[in-house]
Parts: C-alpha cells; sequence; structure tokens
C-alpha cells in the first residue's frame, strides 16, 4: 500500500511504541502490552493538560495523604514513559488499571483500528526502527513519532480526531539532530 489511511494517533502511537518495544529486546506479547500503555499514558497527559480529565487534587498545607496499600511494580521505560509491568506466568506484562494487560485484546484493537492496512503501515514501522541500533532508537522514537504521525486540529478540537497517516512519511522518517 502506499498512500494515506484516515486515522487518530492512539492506534498509530500503540503500534509503534510496540515496534519499539520489540526492536529492545522485548517479545511481540510484552511489546503489545507495552505500546498500549505507552499510548495510554499519552492520552492522560493530554487529557489533563487540555483540561479533559481531571488533574489529581494537590494537598492542602499540612495536609497528609493516606496511604494506601499498592504492590510495588517493576516499571520498564520506554519512549519516555516509566510504564508499570508486571510478570505473569506468561511473561512481562504492562499492567493498567491495577491489572496486567491482555496482548491479544492490542492486536484486535491494532486489527480493528487499522484494518487491511495493518501489515503495510507495521513493515514501514518495523523498518523505520530497524534503521537504528537499539539503544540510538530508545532516544530517538517519539521525536520520530512526531515527525511522522497523523496532523490533527489543536487543542480540544483534536481530541479523539482522525488525522492521515502517510506511509510515505514513515519511510522518510529519520531524527534530526538540532
Amino acid at each position: 500500500m502506499s498512500g494515506t489511511i484516515s486515522i487518530n494517533r492512539a492506534p498509530v502511537m500503540t503500534l509503534w511504541a510496540a515496534i519499539v518495544a520489540e526492536r529492545l529486546g522485548h517479545d511481540r506479547a510484552s511489546a503489545l502490552t507495552l505500546g498500549k500503555a505507552v499510548a495510554g499514558l499519552n492520552a492522560q497527559s493530554k487529557g489533563r493538560r487540555l483540561g479533559i480529565f481531571e488533574p489529581a487534587a494537590p494537598l492542602k498545607m499540612g495536609a497528609k495523604k493516606e496511604q494506601v496499600a499498592k504492590p510495588k511494580r517493576d516499571v520498564v521505560y520506554l519512549m519516555g514513559r516509566e510504564v508499570p509491568v508486571q510478570k505473569t506466568k506468561n511473561g512481562l506484562r504492562a499492567v493498567g488499571k491495577e491489572r496486567a494487560e491482555s496482548p491479544a485484546s492490542v492486536e484486535r484493537y491494532l486489527q480493528q483500528k487499522f484494518g487491511a492496512h495493518l501489515s503495510d503501515v507495521e513493515r514501514a514501522m518495523r523498518a523505520l526502527a530497524e534503521s537504528y541500533p537499539p539503544e540510538s532508537l530508545e532516544k530517538v522514537a517519539y521525536p520520530l513519532y512526531e515527525e511522522f504521525r497523523p496532523e490533527i486540529p489543536a487543542g480540544t478540537r483534536g481530541w479523539g480526531a482522525k488525522g492521515e497517516l502517510d506511509l510515505a512519511k514513515i519511510r522518510r522518517a529519520h531524527y534530526k539532530r538540532a
């Protein structure tokens, strides 16, 4: 396929982050859950910045935060995000809403969002990821995403909006050093 597809940014980020995670040594199932988590963390940050989600309430001076016993989580660093993870009988999984994510669920999500274009987009993203050694890719993965991600309107108008993902942009993407 050449050309463009109409899609919002979340599945594009999910797929790209999963491919980056694989390139960094994670197996496919773990990488899928990590990709979903990175996309979710980015959406939460943007939603708070746009006022769509409420930020955590600040503590009043002198007030103590109630301590809730939460299990200590391991983390994986991916694309500038600290992703909580859990070791399961099937391998490492990102944790969302206090439970391990399902790789099969992420696979279905990507198939639904990209449809017949998934293999073409994945092939273009893999070629881009493989053009960098793993240690360099981790540093440039997010700036690369910014080069090819779909353009959407600024502010709240762009929340959930679809844009055009151009495979040629993915194929041409390269990190530009300042």
